[in-house]
Parts: C-alpha cells; sequence; structure tokens
C-alpha cells in the first residue's frame, strides 16, 4: 500500500514538472525565459523543455504589428488656440528582450511620447495650417517616436491623425468663413458664367451677320450673272433674227416681201389710230399707201444691198 502512495507521489511529481517545462510559443509571439531570476534566452515559436524548478516564462510578447489608440489630448496652436487632437499609433516589437528589459511598459510609454510630439508639432502650426499638414505631422511624430523607442526594441511604422477638434466658437467661425467663400466662388462662377454667355452670343451675332451679308453678296453676284447671262441671249438672240433678215433680204423677193408686210403693218396701226380722237401731224408723202411703200423701200434698200 505505501509503495502505491510513493508511486502515484512520484507520478504527480512527474506530471508537475512535465506541465512546469514543456512550452509552446504560437506563431508569432516570443516569450522570454528567466533562469533564476536572470535572463537566459528567448524562445521563438514552436515546443521548448525548460529546466525545471529553475527555468520560467517571464514575459510574452506579439510580435505582430498593434494599432494603439491614442486618446484626446488639448494641443495650443502657434496662433494660441486649443484644439483636441486624437490619433492612432501603428507600432511592433523587434527585439523581445529590449521591450521586456528595457522600459516597463512601452504601450504606455510610447502612447506618452506620441502625445508629447503631437503637442509639440501642433505648437508650430497656425490652425488653418492644421488641416493642411497632417501628412507632414504625421511623419514627425513616427520620426521622432520611432527614435526614442529604438532602445526598447520597438519599431513605430506609422502614426494617423482621426480628428483635430477646435473649439466651438472657432468652428462657427471657420464655417461661416467657408460660407462666405463658397459664395464667393459662387458669384465669380456665375459673372464668368455670364461673361461667356455674352462673348458667345456676340460672336454668334458676329457670325449671323457675316452670313448674311455672304449671303446677300452671293445673291448679288448670281443676279448680276443671271442679268448678264439674259442680255447676252437676248443680244445672240437679236443677231440672230438680223442675220436671218438679212439673209431674207438677199434672197430672190425678199426685199419686195418686207416692203409689203411694213405697209401691211403700217396701215394697221394707222387704222387702230383713226379710231380714237387723236389729232395727229403727218407728213404729206405718207398719207397714201405709194407714199408709204416708197418711203420704206428707201430703207429696205440700202439694207439688203
Amino acid at each position: 500500500m505505501f509503495g502505491i502512495v510513493f508511486f502515484a507521489i512520484l507520478a504527480l511529481i512527474v506530471f508537475i514538472a512535465i506541465v512546469k517545462t514543456a512550452v509552446i510559443v504560437p506563431q508569432k509571439t516570443a516569450y522570454i525565459v528567466e533562469r533564476l531570476g536572470k535572463y537566459r534566452c528567448t524562445l521563438d515559436a514552436g515546443f521548448h523543455i525548460l529546466v525545471p524548478f529553475f527555468d520560467r516564462v517571464a514575459y510574452r510578447h506579439t510580435l505582430k504589428e498593434q494599432a494603439i489608440d491614442v486618446p484626446p489630448q488639448e494641443c495650443i496652436t502657434k496662433d494660441n488656440i486649443a484644439v483636441s487632437v486624437d490619433g492612432i499609433l501603428y507600432m511592433q516589437v523587434m527585439d523581445p528582450a529590449k521591450a521586456s528589459y528595457g522600459i516597463g511598459n512601452y504601450l504606455f510609454a510610447t502612447t506618452q511620447l506620441a502625445q508629447t510630439t503631437m503637442r509639440s508639432e501642433m505648437g508650430k502650426l497656425d490652425l488653418d495650417r492644421s488641416f493642411e499638414e497632417r501628412t507632414s505631422i504625421n511623419a514627425a511624430i513616427v520620426a521622432a517616436v520611432d527614435k526614442a523607442s529604438d532602445p526598447w526594441g520597438i519599431k513605430v511604422t506609422r502614426y494617423e491623425i482621426k480628428n483635430i477638434t477646435p473649439p466651438r466658437t472657432i468652428r462657427d467661425a471657420m464655417e461661416k468663413q467657408m460660407r462666405a467663400e463658397r459664395e464667393k466662388r459662387a458669384m465669380i462662377a456665375e459673372s464668368e458664367g455670364e461673361r461667356q454667355a455674352k462673348i458667345n452670343r456676340a460672336e454668334g451675332e458676329k457670325q449671323e451677320a457675316i452670313n448674311l451679308s455672304e449671303g446677300e453678296r452671293q445673291r448679288k453676284i448670281n443676279e448680276a450673272e443671271g442679268r448678264a447671262q439674259e442680255i447676252l441671249l437676248v443680244a445672240e438672240a437679236q443677231a440672230e433674227g438680223i442675220r436671218k433678215v438679212a439673209d431674207a433680204l438677199s434672197g430672190k423677193g425678199g426685199v419686195e416681201s418686207v416692203n409689203m408686210q411694213l405697209a401691211q403693218q403700217y396701215l394697221q396701226q394707222f387704222g387702230n389710230l383713226a379710231k380714237t380722237n387723236n389729232t395727229m401731224i403727218i407728213p404729206s408723202d405718207l398719207a397714201n399707201v405709194a407714199g408709204v411703200i416708197k418711203a420704206c423701200t428707201s430703207i429696205v434698200k440700202p439694207i439688203a444691198g
């Protein structure tokens, strides 16, 4: 019976020793092992065996990048305006031993350092510029905190400002200024639009006048060309008629035919004049047909000749 109890106690001791000495380190994690209170080694991911009752895991660090919320803080700008600023700090443990023994609490230390650097950087800028210079402020904070945290085995990767909140009175003044600026831009845009519209209308009227004058000019040219063509055709027709009359006169009996036609036309027109109450004075040699035929013959003969 005593032997069973002894072996049970021995088995329990062995089990406790195995539990105390067998360590499994997860991925992206580092354990700091101390032997009798003194730093011994850093355990990476995997399975490890410690010396029982001598070795112990003193610190556990994650090697992943961590995002730390930086609480809001009051900062005084260069133009003496108090603003509330908060942000997010991204950091990563690069040396677990330094992070364990270089500083008591590296999370608290880096957060405080980010806040003090933020106050310093905001004090260099006016309020209006602080909204525009976020990128430069972030870069300055990262450089300052990363340099200060290097002895702690910490790497600060980036810092991002979340909010810059000025006092209510300043926000009201800024809103009024922005509203006035928007109204100013709107008025400028409207005036530019009216100016461009007037220019466009003037250009349109100018082009319309040019087109009308060109159309009128072309119309007159076309009319002149039409009249010239008409005169030319009439002249050619008259010339052709004269040539045919000349040909007819030069033929046999042509002169007699023309004389007869002239006499008939004369008598016809003379008869028309006699039908109305007209007072006429005519030469005595044109009072009879013989005189008419003689006069016409005296005109036609030279032409026929």
